[in-house]
């Protein structure tokens, strides 16, 4: 069973979809899952993600290029993840 790499995408806007962010983090490697997070009670997303990598240096990549990035026009924050 394969380990996935996950990152933590803080001040996502919160129009964006997980197709968008996948394309966004697949600049640097290969994204095998995007998870928005929503809120239980009104159904809207939280404002952040998690982004998993096939591999830990892309999630490593991921957070050296992308913290700080602007993402349809908010400043994203990138963390690694911590797996579960």
């Amino acid at each position: 069973m394969s380990q996935g790499f996950s990152v933590y995408v803080g001040n996502a806007p919160f129009q964006t979809t997980e197709e968008q962010i996948g394309q966004f983090f697949s600049n640097v490697g290969q994204v095998n899952n995007v998870r928005i997070v929503y809120d239980r009670e009104t159904g809207r997303p939280r404002g952040f993600a998690f982004v998993e990598f096939a591999d830990e240096a892309a999630a490593q990549r991921a957070v050296q290029e992308l913290n700080g990035a602007d993402f349809n026009g908010r400043q994203l924050r990138v963390n690694l993840a911590n797996n579960k």
